[in-house]
């Protein structure tokens, strides 16, 4: 089991939580993640490693409530336990030998980006950062991605906060006059596809994260099955990260929509199991 020491809510529908755990602590590397149960009988999820303390042996976790194992982990609170924290798993990301990168996350995806621009920022790199977000309410971790980034951009749908648009709209203005030796794109799907149409256009080197469709993080279950350059791969232990321009993104989209239901229908149940305690 380990302790949880701090617990913010981010926006709306995120939270970040701070755990205890030496091992992971010092080990942990930017891309990495770790695998959780809340209880004894709860199933195992993925989440990524947002950050790590080594000095304080602690572990940042960052997730969006969005199914029923979310929910339960969400209704912990300081001082409390999550019953099994196994890490780190994954491979790291590739980063030595970047001299100018381009970080771009979308929503929650931005969790995953922000350890990875922070490890660039540390080996020396030049970090521009575009995220992107549906509205200001929604924005995460605005403050420490400008610590590690040289510049900074915020895209929003509706242009309540940073730039009215997406994040290929800033990525496109940038590669038409400057190149870089890598684009890191993390977050939605879609996102990532878009992105990584647009700098093979300009022949730049994309690195995406296949983060968001892993389910049991082991290999074992084959949720996470997807096609990367005509061969079959697993997100979990062959990744996550991979080259964009090889992911069959409509193979993986499409398979992502294949568990909506059932977790919409965990998910319900969940919160009346919860509310039902409540009262």
């Amino acid at each position: 089991m380990v302790r949880i020491v701090e617990k913010k809510r981010l926006n709306p529908t995120v939270t970040q939580m701070v755990v205890e755990h030496e091992k992971i602590a010092k080990k942990a590397k930017a891309g990495q993640f770790i695998i959780l149960r809340v209880d004894e009988k709860g199933e195992r999820i993925p989440l990524t490693i947002a950050d790590t303390d080594p000095e304080k042996h602690t572990v940042t976790i960052i997730f969006q409530i969005v199914g029923a194992t979310t929910k339960k982990l969400n209704e912990l609170n300081e001082n409390d336990y999550i019953h099994d924290f196994v890490g780190p798993l994954g491979k790291p990301s590739e980063i030595e030998g970047l001299k100018k990168v381009c970080v771009i996350g979308g929503g929650v995806g931005c969790a995953i980006a922000y350890p990875t621009a922070k490890a660039l920022h540390k080996q020396g790199s030049d970090v521009t950062t575009i995220v992107g977000f549906r509205n200001k309410d929604l924005l995460i971790l605005e403050d420490e991605f400008k610590q590690v980034s040289d510049r900074f951009y915020i895209m929003s749908d509706d242009g309540s906060v940073g730039e009215k648009g997406v994040v290929t709209n800033a990525l496109e203005r940038l590669l038409e006059k400057e190149t870089f030796d890598c684009v890191i794109a993390i977050g939605p799907l879609v996102m990532m596809k878009f992105v990584s149409l647009m700098t093979k256009k300009y022949n730049v080197k994309t690195v995406v994260s296949m983060n968001p469709i892993m389910i049991d993080g082991t290999g074992m279950c084959g949720g996470c099955r997807l096609s990367v350059g005509g061969k079959t791969k697993f997100a979990c232990v062959d990744g996550p990260d991979f080259d964009g321009h090889e992911v069959d993104f409509d193979e993986a989209i499409s398979r992502n929509t294949s568990y909506r239901e059932f977790e919409k229908h965990a998910y319900e149940k969940t919160c009346a199991l919860l509310n039902k305690e409540v009262q």
